[in-house]
Parts: structure tokens; sequence; C-alpha cells
């Protein structure tokens, strides 16, 4: 009798089920899980490619065209191009595509009028609500950003910003706030690159964050909100300066 036999068949059936708990979850986190993971990813890649560039306002795309580009299958490309277009990074054409969606001054002065509110908000909160955990990631954010304003790396502070902002919008604990924020980020976090090169400082701008950071890590309420105020000032005055800049 092979006794091995039974071993190898429970081998076989433990290797076919389902990844269930803490397996599945890791998974997803390290992209080889299913389709939701494959979407984030997908978001990801392609708000960045947009932030940045190298999807250019107005240029018209394709879901074939993006699979293919990034290696990822049509569905979560599909998934991530609706969640873009709720956050107007694009606009969806019937039987032509998809655009990326042009840059607009006077709209982004209307964003950032809620953005202030929302922003000091959500800060003020963060600070109040942050887990221990969440306050020591602002502390190591904070010290990216300073790194990033001594190099003055733009992409290293775009990257370090995104985290920066879903982490913000965790620590409130406001589901509310945090879903009016989230489709402002993108928009904003666009304008931003476009124009930094000719009226931001950049090294200023990853100060002004840092600031928000520490406060929040250290649990400041009020020198959060009066720290996402002075970023609001700062920026707004960028996006007024564009304006005159292009007069």
């Amino acid at each position: 009798m092979d006794t091995a036999a039974p071993n190898r068949s429970r081998s076989r059936n433990a290797r076919l089920r389902p990844r269930t708990g803490r397996t599945a979850r890791a998974a997803e986190q390290n992209g080889s899980g299913p389709d939701s993971s494959l979407s984030e990813r997908a978001y990801r890649r392609l708000e960045e490619m947009i932030v940045t560039l190298q999807l250019a306002p107005g240029s018209v795309v394709s879901e074939s065209a993006l699979s293919k580009r990034l290696g990822i299958g049509r569905t979560p490309i599909r998934e991530a191009l609706q969640r873009l277009a709720r956050e107007r990074l694009v606009v969806v054409l019937p039987r032509r595509g998809i655009m990326v969606s042009e840059i607009n001054v006077s709209t982004q002065l209307r964003l950032l009028e809620a953005r202030r509110e929302l922003e000091r908000l959500i800060a003020r909160r963060a600070a109040r609500r942050a887990s221990e955990s969440e306050r020591a990631r602002f502390r190591d954010i904070a010290e990216g950003m300073a790194e990033a304003a001594r190099k003055n790396d733009d992409i290293g502070f775009l990257r370090l910003d995104h985290e920066f902002n879903g982490l913000t919008l965790q620590a409130a604990r406001n589901e509310f706030a945090a879903g009016a924020m989230t489709l402002m980020q993108g928009l904003s976090r666009r304008f931003w690159y476009i124009h930094h090169k000719e009226v931001a400082d950049l090294p200023l701008t990853a100060r002004l964050h840092a600031e928000i950071a520490r406060a929040v890590a250290a649990g400041n309420e009020a020198a959060a909100g009066q720290a996402s105020d002075k970023l609001i000032d700062y920026v707004e005055e960028c996006a007024r300066a564009t304006v005159a800049d292009s007069a």
C-alpha cells in the first residue's frame, strides 16, 4: 500500500484551494491576487502617467493599447479608467476611445476653493485620530519630502505626495471628506507638475507638505490646520501666476 499517495493528493488539493485570509491579502498587495489588485496597480500606473504627462492632455488612448503597454489585462484597465474618469483625469468618448482631460486654470482655482476647506478639516482630524503606526509613517514621509527638497527630486516628491494624501485621508477617519477629496487630488498633482518648473518652488512645496506631516505626527490639530492653509495659499499663488505668465 502506498501511504504517500493520500499525502500527495492532499498536497495537490491544498495547492488548488483558493487562498484566504492573510495569504490572499498578501498576494493582492504583491499584485498577484485577483482583478481588484490588478485594477489598483493599473490605476496607480495610469494616474502617474497622466500626472507626469507621459499621457499628454488631449491625447486619445484605447483600452487595448494601454493593456499592451502596461502588460495588464483589459478588465483591470477598464476599471482603472472608470475611476480616472470619476476624477476627471480622462474623458470617455463613445466609439472613439479615452481622452486625457485638458488643463484649465479657472477649473483649478475653483478646485482650490473646495480643497482649502476640505484639506484643513482632513489635516486636523488626521492629527486627532491617527494611530501610532500612522504617526510614525507621517514622520517618515516628512523626512522623505525633506530629502526630495534637498535633491530637487520632483518624481520622488510626487510619489511621496501620493502616499501622503492617501495616508491623511485614512488617518482622518471621515469617509465623506475622503470621497470628495479623492476626486481632486489627481487634477491638483498634474497641474502642479506641469507648472512647477516655471512658477513653483519644489523645495518649498515639499517643505510645506512636510510641515503638515509633522503636525499630524505630533497630534497638533491647530498646527496641522495652519500648515494646510499655508500650503493652499502657496498653491493658489502658483496657480494665479500661471495666468500672469501666459498673458
